[in-house]
């Protein structure tokens, strides 16, 4: 039996989230406010067949089907709401499994630096396939397992505060997130995505 790593519904796609997202996705790209599903299950190749339930199950779009060295990710929307928890629904009952039984989100680091120097900010630019993060400006990284949770952590910044999108990695033993902007809001960006996180732990306890 599948291991659910994680079970992420997603109401609203932020535009730099998703802009991210599509520079490395090779499947049908969504748009900006769908909603979208991602899953990650062990091991990795169990993604293949439960890919077949959901894009059989119902009419949503495909981004996002990877098989990494332990892991297989599935990325699924629409702008439908009802068909994206459809598909994700036929998939849990293909697991035998509920979403309450996926891996609850570990913040392994998060940091805030301010004023970054401009070598700094040079050195992860070299690095980043996201926005640019600008000398003076103050920098938000986090790290959790699994790390499907990226993706999470990185919309729900996007939604709460004015800032750039540097990075974030949702793929493989964790993910990592680089947010930048003014200190103000990458603190209330990083409170955010930290809660996001939290929230889906505690509703473990």
């Amino acid at each position: 039996m599948a291991e659910l790593r994680s079970f992420i519904f997603i109401d609203q796609l932020q535009p730099q989230t998703l802009c991210y997202m599509a520079t490395w996705m090779r499947g049908r790209l969504p748009r900006t406010n769908m909603a979208a599903q991602i899953i990650e299950v062990a091991p990795g190749l169990d993604i293949e067949p439960l890919t077949d339930v959901a894009l059989k199950y119902a009419e949503v779009g495909g981004g996002i089907l990877v098989v990494e060295r332990q892991f297989g990710y599935l990325e699924f929307h629409s702008r439908s709401t009802g068909l994206v928890k459809a598909a994700a629904q036929a998939v849990l009952e293909s697991l035998e499994a509920h979403e309450s039984q996926a891996t609850k989100p570990q913040i392994l680091a998060s940091k805030i630096v301010t004023r970054v120097d401009p070598v700094h900010a040079f050195l992860i630019n070299r690095n980043k396939m996201g926005s640019m993060i600008l000398p003076g400006e103050s920098l938000f990284v986090l790290e959790m397992q699994p790390a499907s949770y990226a993706i999470l952590a990185a919309n729900e910044a996007e939604k709460h505060a004015d800032i750039k999108v540097i990075d974030y990695r949702m793929i493989g033993a964790t993910g990592r997130v680089y947010l930048s902007g003014e200190e103000s809001s990458v603190r209330s960006a990083a409170a955010a995505a930290e809660e996001a996180l939290q929230n889906l732990s505690r509703l473990a306890a």
